[in-house]
C-alpha cells in the first residue's frame, strides 16, 4: 500500500514491535492494561505483547479475552444471524450503531467464533482522546475517520479514506465495519445517512451504483435488550433542549465508553442481511444522482430494521409511550414492572438541577419503541 493511506490506516504488522514499546513506556497505558487484566503483573502483558507477531493475534490475545468477559459479566449472551450466501467474501458492514466500542468488537468475536475474521473499523478522531488510544486502536484493526476539518480538507480527507476502503476490499480482502451515521442514534430511531454512501462512492471505478457494488455492502442489525448509555443519551437530549450551543466534553465521551463497556445489556443480536449488489445492478443508472442516493439509504434502513430482535422492553416501552396495551401479548405483568423498575433506576442516575422527569422518561421510551416502529413498518413492505 502507498503511503496516501499513512495517516489514517492500521499499523502494518511490521510497525508492531516500535508501537508496542511506545505504549508499554506509556503510564497512562500501563494503568489501563493493569485494569483490564487484573492480577496479571504489567511485565507479563508487556511480554505478552511483544510476543504478538500481527495485529490479529494482538486482537486474539487482549481483545478477544476482554469482549467475551463482557458479554460473560454484562450481558445474558450475545448471538448472530449471517444470511449472506457467501461468508467468506470481504463485505462492508453497514450497520446501526448502539456502542462506541462493543458494536465493532461483538462482531468480530461473533465472526471469529463462526470461523472467520477481524473486521477493519471506522472510528472517528474525535475518540481517540490520548495518543495510547489511537495507538491502540491501530493495531486492533481501526482506520481513522477525520472529523471536524475546514470544508476542502474534509473533501479531501473523505476521498482518501474512501480509496483506503475500496483497497481494503478488493485488494486487502479485508471485511470493514462502518457505522451508518456520524454518532449514535440517540433516539433509536436509525437513519442510514446519505453522506455515508456519497463517501463510499468516491473511490473504485464506473458509476455511483457500480462503485457501491465493489464494496459488497451487507447491512448490519444490532439490537441490544438495554442500552446502558440510554440515561446518558436521555441527559443529552435535556442538555441540548435547554441549552442549543451545548457540546460534549472529553470527559463525557470518556463516561459514555465506559458504561457502555461495563453496564449491563441485557441480550444483544446481531443480524447480517445479504448483500445488496443484486438490489443495487436493478437500479436505474440514470436516476438522479440524489434520488439514487436516497433509495439505496432507504434500502440499507428497509433491511435494518427488518433485522432487529425484539424483546418485552421494546413492546412495553410502546405501549407506555402511548397509554396504550397494544403489544400486551408481547410481555407479561413481570416484564413490564421489570422493565418499569429498571427505568426508574436509569432516571434516578441524571443528575441535573433542573431535572425533568417528564421529557427524560418520554425520550427514554422512545429509544426503546423505535426499533419496533422501524421493524414493523419494514416488514410490512
Amino acid at each position: 500500500m502507498c503511503d496516501e493511506f499513512h495517516e489514517i490506516r492500521p499499523y502494518h504488522d511490521e510497525e508492531l514491535p516500535g508501537v508496542y514499546e511506545e505504549l508499554i513506556a506509556d503510564p497512562a497505558f500501563r494503568q489501563v492494561a493493569v485494569a483490564a487484566f487484573p492480577g496479571v503483573p504489567f511485565e507479563m502483558l508487556a511480554s505478552k505483547m511483544r510476543a504478538c507477531k500481527t495485529k490479529l493475534e494482538f486482537q486474539m490475545a487482549f481483545g478477544y479475552p476482554v469482549l467475551t468477559r463482557i458479554i460473560e459479566e454484562a450481558s445474558d449472551g450475545v448471538t448472530l444471524d449471517n444470511d449472506l450466501a457467501d461468508k467468506t467474501g470481504a463485505y462492508t458492514y453497514v450497520s446501526n450503531h448502539r456502542d462506541i466500542i462493543l458494536d465493532s468488537g461483538f462482531l468480530s468475536v461473533l465472526l471469529v467464533d463462526s470461523g472467520g475474521d477481524t473486521v477493519e473499523i471506522a472510528i472517528g478522531d474525535n475518540l481517540l482522546i490520548y495518543p495510547w488510544i489511537k495507538k491502540l486502536v491501530r493495531i486492533n484493526k481501526s482506520f481513522i475517520v477525520q472529523r471536524g476539518l475546514p470544508m476542502r480538507q474534509m473533501l479531501e480527507s473523505s476521498a482518501r479514506m474512501s480509496r483506503y476502503m475500496h483497497y481494503t476490499i478488493s485488494q486487502k480482502k479485508q471485511s470493514i465495519w462502518i457505522a451508518q451515521r456520524e454518532g449514535r442514534a440517540k433516539d433509536s430511531d436509525d437513519r442510514t445517512q446519505d453522506s455515508v454512501l456519497k463517501m463510499l462512492a468516491i473511490g473504485g471505478e464506473g458509476d455511483v451504483r457500480d462503485r457501491l457494488m465493489q464494496m459488497n455492502i451487507a447491512p448490519l442489525s444490532i439490537s441490544y435488550e438495554f442500552d446502558p448509555c440510554d440515561f446518558l443519551k436521555a441527559w443529552e437530549f435535556q442538555l441540548k433542549r435547554d441549552h442549543p450551543d451545548y457540546k460534549k466534553s472529553t470527559a463525557d465521551d470518556l463516561k459514555n465508553m465506559q458504561t457502555g463497556l461495563l453496564g449491563y445489556k441485557g441480550r444483544v443480536h446481531f443480524h447480517i442481511a445479504p448483500c445488496i449488489n443484486d438490489r443495487l445492478a436493478a437500479l436505474d443508472p440514470k436516476m438522479p444522482r440524489q434520488e439514487l442516493f436516497s433509495r439505496i439509504s432507504a434500502l440499507i434502513d428497509r433491511e435494518i430494521h427488518r433485522g432487529y430482535r425484539l424483546y418485552p422492553c421494546n413492546y412495553v416501552a410502546a405501549d407506555l409511550l402511548a397509554g396504550t396495551a397494544v403489544y400486551a401479548g408481547h410481555y407479561t405483568e413481570a416484564e413490564k414492572s421489570k422493565f418499569i423498575d429498571y427505568l426508574n433506576g436509569q432516571l434516578a442516575r441524571i443528575t441535573l438541577a433542573d431535572k425533568d422527569e417528564v421529557f427524560l422518561r418520554g425520550k427514554m421510551l422512545e429509544m426503546y419503541a423505535n426499533p419496533l416502529k422501524n421493524h414493523l413498518k419494514a416488514v410490512e413492505v
